[in-house]
This record gives C-alpha cells, sequence and structure tokens, in this order.
C-alpha cells in the first residue's frame, strides 16, 4: 500500500466513542491556547532567520589523512614473534625511522605504544608514500612477517627476531613536516618544551610505561582491599572549607548569601572527614577510595597541587599496643592502630612482589619520633647509609665531668654532632660544601652588615680556608652549624676549635677510644632538646652528604627497599610553617586534630600539659620518603569538642566547620581509624622516576601552572559578577578608568 493510499484511509476512518484526552483540539482551539500560538511564532520568526554561508573545505597542500574504510587491524606489535613468519598481517602505529638502501629496497621502523618493528619495503608504491610521509605520521601498513636475516644490535623480545615485508600501506593522519620535537630519540628535548606538548611527549616509551605501570598498581591495590573486607566509596570533592591543615583550592558559586557575600566550596586536602562519617555510619565498617585530593602549596618534585592518595579508614581498630609478644611482632609497636599496620604492610608486600618480583619478609621495623630525630635529624629517615646525628652527651670519650655539666644544663637546646669518616671526607671539598650548603649560604645572606664587615677586614691577613672560618663562626652564631677537622693533634680536643662547644667547657678522657680519628670531619649544630619539625641542620645535611658521596662513586646505598615506620609524633606543634598561616600563633594539630592522643600520654593532656603529648600517629616511610600517615582517631565527641576549643582555640565559626562531625560522633560511632598512602610518590619509586610529574599524565609545573591546558587563567569581570566577586587589578598611575579597562 502507498502511502497516499495508507494517508486516505486513515482519514477515512471514524472513532466509536468522542474521548476529551484523545480528540485532537480544533483549529480554533490551538489559536485560542497562548503557548501554542507563542511557540507557533517562534517557529516563524526562526524559519526567517537565514543562516550563515559555511564556507567550502579546501584541503591544504601536503599528505591527506585517510577517510572511509580500511584493512582491519590483526596483530599487535608487541605481539609479533617468530612464530608468525609467513603470515599475512595488517599493523599500525606511528613512523618512526625512513631510510633508503637502494632504488628497489628501504627500511622504515613502526613504533606503537609498546614496542617496534623494522619494516622492509620493495614495493615502488608503498616505499615512494612511506618516504614522503613525516615521521610520526599514523599508519596502516600490511605485509608477510619474516624472520631477520640481520639480527637487531640488541633483541629485548621476539618481536626483534622478525621483520615486515611490506606490501601496502595506508596514511591514516600526516603528521606536521615539523614537530615541536621528536619523542624517543636520543637527545631529549627540555622538559619546558616537552611539558608545553604533554601529549607528545607521553609517546616516549618511559612516560608510557610509566602510565600503564600506576593502572597495574592501581589494579592491585583495588583486588587486595576488597578481598579484605574493604568497600570502595566515592567522596564528595566539593566540600566547605576546613580551618586546619595546608590551604586550600575555593571554588565560588553563584549562591551568595542573604547579605551578599559571596559563597565558595573547598577542594578537599583529602577525604578525612567523609570517611570518618562513612565509618561512623556503621555500613561502611571498612572503606577505601583511590582519591583526588588538592592543596594550594608550591610544588616540588615530590608534591602537585593535585594529587592522588590511597585512602581508607577502619572501624574498631585498637587504641593501645597490641597484647601479643614483640617477638611475634619483631618490631616495637607502642601505640594502636595496629590493624591498619597489618593491612598496609600486606598491601606493600603484594605489590613489590607482584610489580619488582621482590619478597618483603617479616614486619617493617617501627621507630619513635624523638629517637628518628635524635639519631638521623629526619622524621622520614633514609636509613641505607651510617651516617648518625647525635646529642653531644653521647659522644663516647667524654669525661665524667663533661657529661655531669652536659646534664646539669638547663637550656632548652643542646649540641648535636655528625662524623663524615676519613676516606669519604676525603674526597669530598668539605669548605665548598659547607659554604653551599643551604644552611651557611643562607647565613651569609642574612648577617648583620658590622658582622660582614668585620669578616671582610680580615680577609689581608687570612688564606681563603681561614676567611671561610671567620665567616662561619660568624654564621653559627646566627644559624647554628660549624665542622671541625680532625688531625692528629686534636683528636681529644676539637671541641675546643668550635664556637659550639667551646663555650660548654668540655674535655675528653684520653682513656678511652677516641671518637674520631685524623681525617675525620665532625659536624656540629644546635638544636632544641624536644624535637619539633621535620628535621634538624645536621638532618639535612646528612641527605646532602650522602648524595655527593653516591654522585662520586663513594657510597653505595642497598637496592632493597627500607621501609620503616616512625610513631608518637608530638600530638601538637608551633613548629609547622604550612600551617601557620591558619593557627595564628596557636598549637596546631601535627597530623590533623581527629587525631588521638597515646593512651599514656591522656591524663597530662586533660590536666592541660599540650607540649610533651604523643599521638598515635604513624607514617610509613622508604628510603627518606614519606609514602603515607595515619592515626588512631577520637571517637569521643565531648573530648574531640574539647580539644577544638581548648587546645587548638577554634573561635565559634571554626569550629562550627566540624558540627557535623561531632554530630557524628554523638550518635554512637565506633573506635576507628586509617591512613593515606600517597600514589604518585608511590609509583614515582617503584618506576624509579625522578619527580612525580613523570608518572602523571598532564601535570602542573612546580608554580602550579598547566602547560597544555593554559590554567589557571583569568575570566573577565562579566564572569566574575555572577560569582559576587571583583578584579582587584591595580589602575596604573596616570592611566584612565577606560584604558586601564582596554589593559
Amino acid at each position: 500500500m502507498s502511502a497516499w493510499t495508507r494517508s486516505r484511509a486513515l482519514r477515512s476512518l471514524k472513532p466509536a466513542a468522542a474521548c476529551p484526552r484523545c480528540t485532537p483540539p480544533s483549529s480554533s482551539n490551538l489559536r485560542a491556547t497562548p503557548g501554542l500560538r507563542s511557540i507557533r511564532n517562534n517557529s516563524s520568526a526562526s524559519a526567517s532567520i537565514t543562516p550563515r554561508a559555511v564556507k567550502a573545505y579546501v584541503p591544504t597542500q601536503g599528505p591527506k589523512a585517510h577517510h572511509g574504510p580500511r584493512s582491519k587491524i590483526t596483530h599487535e606489535v608487541a605481539d609479533l614473534s617468530p612464530a608468525l613468519e609467513g603470515q599475512k598481517v595488517v599493523l599500525s602505529g606511528w613512523l618512526f625511522a625512513q631510510r633508503r638502501a637502494s632504488e628497489n629496497l628501504h627500511f622504515f621502523t613502526l613504533r606503537s605504544s609498546t614496542s617496534s618493528v623494522q619494516l622492509v619495503s620493495r614495493s615502488e608504491s608503498a616505499s615512494k608514500g612511506l618516504m614522503e610521509w613525516p615521521l610520526e605520521s599514523v599508519v596502516l601498513v600490511q605485509g608477510t612477517v619474516k624472520a631477520r636475516k640481520q639480527k637487531a644490535k640488541k633483541v629485548e623480545s621476539a618481536v626483534d627476531e622478525i621483520e615486515l615485508e611490506v606490501d601496502s600501506a595506508t596514511l591514516l593522519n600526516p603528521a606536521e613536516a615539523v614537530l615541536p620535537f621528536y619523542p624517543n630519540r636520543p637527545e631529549v628535548a627540555n622538559e619546558d618544551l616537552r611539558a608545553q606538548h604533554r601529549y607528545l611527549d607521553l609517546r616516549r616509551t618511559e612516560l608510557a610505561e610509566n602510565l600503564k605501570m600506576r593502572s597495574k598498581v592501581a589494579h592491585i591495590v583495588r583486588n587486595y582491599l576488597h578481598d579484605n573486607g574493604f568497600t570502595e566509596v566515592e567522596t564528595p570533592v566539593l566540600l566547605n572549607s576546613s580551618p586546619e591543615g595546608a590551604r586550600e583550592f575555593l571554588v565560588p558559586t553563584r549562591s551568595p548569601t542573604p547579605s551578599g557575600h559571596p559563597t565558595f566550596y573547598a577542594l578537599p586536602q583529602s577525604p578525612q572527614q567523609p570517611k570518618q562519617l562513612l565509618i561512623s555510619s556503621g555500613a561502611i565498617p571498612r572503606y577505601y577510595q583511590i582519591a583526588r585530593c588538592f592543596r594550594d602549596e608550591d610544588g616540588r618534585k615530590d608534591r602537585q597541587p593535585e594529587f592522588t592518595q590511597i585512602d581508607l579508614e577502619m572501624a574498631f581498630v585498637s587504641g593501645a599496643p597490641p597484647q601479643i609478644s614483640q617477638a611475634e611482632m619483631r618490631s616495637t609497636w607502642a601505640i594502636g592502630g595496629s590493624e591498619v599496620r597489618e593491612i598496609i604492610e600486606g598491601l606493600v608486600k603484594k605489590i613489590w612482589k607482584e610489580v619488582k618480583g621482590v619478597e618483603l619478609e617479616g614486619w617493617f621495623r617501627v621507630m619513635p619520633y624523638d629517637v628518628a630525630m635524635d639519631v638521623y635529624g629526619s622524621d622520614k629517615p633514609d636509613t641505607r647509609f651510617e651516617m648518625y646525628t647525635l646529642p653531644i652527651g653521647y659522644y663516647p670519650s667524654l669525661s665524667d665531668g663533661a657529661l655531669d655539666k652536659i646534664l646539669l644544663d638547663q637550656s632548652p637546646s643542646h649540641v648535636e654532632f655528625m662524623i663524615t669518616p676519613a676516606d669519604h671526607a676525603a674526597g669530598l671539598d668539605i669548605p665548598t660544601i659547607a659554604k653551599n650548603s643551604q644552611y651557611v649560604s643562607y647565613a651569609f645572606s642574612s648577617l648583620p652588615r658590622d658582622l660582614l664587615g668585620s669578616a671582610h677586614d680580615q680577609r689581608a691577613t687570612a688564606d681563603n680556608d681561614s676567611l671561610l672560618r671567620i665567616v662561619l663562626a660568624l654564621a653559627v652564631s646566627h644559624f647554628q652549624i660549624d665542622y671541625v677537622k680532625i688531625t692528629e693533634k686534636n683528636v681529644y680536643t676539637w671541641h675546643d676549635e668550635s664556637v659550639l662547644t667551646k663555650p660548654l667547657g668540655l674535655d675528653q678522657d684520653r682513656s678511652l677510644p677516641a671518637g674520631v680519628k685524623p681525617g675525620d670531619v665532625i659536624w656540629l649544630s644546635r638544636r632544641k632538646k624536644i624535637a619539633e619539625g621535620g628535621w634538624t641542620h645536621l638532618g639535612r645535611l646528612r641527605i646532602q652528604l650522602m648524595e655527593a658521596l653516591v654522585a662520586k662513586g663513594l657510597m653505595t646505598l642497598s637496592p632493597r627497599p627500607h621501609f620503616l615506620w616512625i610513631t608518637q609524633f608530638p600530638l601538637f606543634t608551633l613548629a609547622d610553617e604550612d600551617k601557620s598561616h591558619l593557627s595564628k600563633g596557636r598549637y596546631a594539630s601535627t597530623h590533623h586534630p581527629f587525631t588521638a592522643p597515646m593512651f599514656e600520654d591522656l591524663e597530662d593532656l586533660k590536666a592541660g600539659k599540650v607540649e610533651g603529648v604523643r599521638g598515635q600517629h604513624y607514617d610509613l616511610v622508604l628510603d627518606g620518603q614519606e609514602i603515607g600517615g595515619g592515626s588512631v582517631r577520637i571517637h569521643d565527641a565531648e573530648f574531640q569538642e574539647w580539644i577544638m576549643k581548648e587546645v587548638l582555640q577554634l573561635d565559634d565559626q571554626e569550629k562550627s566547620r566540624f558540627d557535623h562531625l561531632l554530630k557524628a560522633l554523638k550518635c554512637g560511632a565506633p573506635p576507628h581509624g586509617g591512613i593515606a598512602l600517597g600514589f604518585d610518590r608511590l609509583i614515582a619509586i617503584l618506576c624509579g622516576a625522578k619527580s612525580i610529574r613523570d608518572v602523571i599524565a598532564f601535570p602542573k609545573t612546580g608554580s602550579g601552572i598547566d602547560p597544555v591546558f593554559k590554567s589557571p587563567s583569568v575570566s573577565g569581570d562579566e564572569v566574575l559578577k555572577e560569582y559576587g566577586l571583583r578584579s582587584l587589578e591595580k589602575k596604573q598611575e596616570g592611566v584612565g578608568e577606560e584604558q586601564q579597562q582596554q589593559v
């Protein structure tokens, strides 16, 4: 039946009964309906608009991309092997190299994201195209797998033992004739250029493999935590600002307050509060998430403004040391949260076994914070080499009288020492290291002019080394660092040659073995007796000396990973520069305000003795890098509120931002604790990358700029107005408002 016949037949049909809901409105009703009349009028208006003319596509000169049907790809380049010899295959990839051997013989290299293969072409048409197409063009080739007649210089896989004899080639998409740089070449372009064209730099095998490693580890993490009863939950990215922690990124909204003040979301520094609420709910006893986090901090090689962490939380963790023998634990874990420790050590061991093929046996070593600071001068010590920073009271040949003086000294600080042995010192330029160390160079720049002038006056009568000693002596009084070279004459008297130890009036017992020998260098510094912060002066110098020794081949570090737990941190601090802008002279939480104190220090804290209280906070350290941190949480709402109000001295507005958490704790929250591992840093270590930027697809620069997407960027005044904001652009002197707007 034709369309005309069907239409006529339908019009001839009459309904059995009229239904007001089914009967179409009459034309008069349509004209009387305002909404329909408006639609009809708009349709007429739109029909009267003449669209702008569209220019015809005129292709430029040069090779053209292929459109339309093409042969189906049969194999990946990495899957080729001698077992396929004689078979026809279809491959795709990037044209990497071109070489003309003779008029009838050409060689090419086809590279995929995982491997490369040599192409041999005796086809005139295929060779002509492959020679003319720009390098890095995307091509599809058909050919026959052949065993290589001339073996590759380096055989790393089965694909290196074969070559592909080309039958035909298709240009899928040409690259530009000249690219900003060419990846996978021996000469690597400078970092700024590669950052601007990250999509091109990602073709480098090294970076591509790093991203695949990242995916593999994420898969291992998810499987392991799922198998151990954890539930993956996504938490909000748009949250409220928190008065604790580092600087946040704020996101303006178009919803001002009734009084006209703009309102903001804050991007989370971590999912800390949401995950505690999840545990408090009782619905999720074990939570995890591979979470995106944001901190408005200056970039470093191991820090980005946006980063990823393996975040987890567990209900019913212990709040005191485990009730098992020390022999079973193989180390001292004197706080709660042992359940978190067991999960994390199991996860790390699984990752190292599956990724690196390394079996990590036994429990990881545990070290209290104050021991780490006394022995290594750092709260994330690198324990792969022996070089120790110790209080001067531990110097082995001090006399009993000297020890008494040190023990009776009531000053808040003491001298620490570190020894560089003669065989290491002989290979180092000690004066230059001292002069160029950040401590001394900072001291030079901050010394008063009169002190620098007095050092300058000595120039006529002092050689370079003596002059350096004079300036160092002046510097240490301001920045507290010094060194002494040990000779045959001063083995037992070197303490009289340092401006730090001479005032102490020490002497050494010559009947005891000397702590140093000729050729050694002893470094000296002054620090607070009660450790604070993350480093001592000698702790930083220790790492600098290690790096210099390794670079010169004078020290070899163990290739086996040295995992270490640091525990019993001070619960509160005044020494965290990252938090000083928020704490404003008040105590800040060393970790965060929800960290529980050690049970042994609980009564001191309740009595207001804040300074010596230790927290149930634990950091996981690997070869001098912190890769994770967590704690047992406070689950008592009343005690948590007292911490915020009396210890941290948050005002009512600051404290109100935690009302949801306090209310959740009052609803019967179980004891809980958790941890977050730095995913980017962990992957960088596994890949042997120098920076976490090498394991992130599109990283920011050190100043927080994205060179590919050009963010952050400026928004116009009209956009800002929607959010209740305005520009703080300063008017140039002598420039009118109209001209200034143009500027």
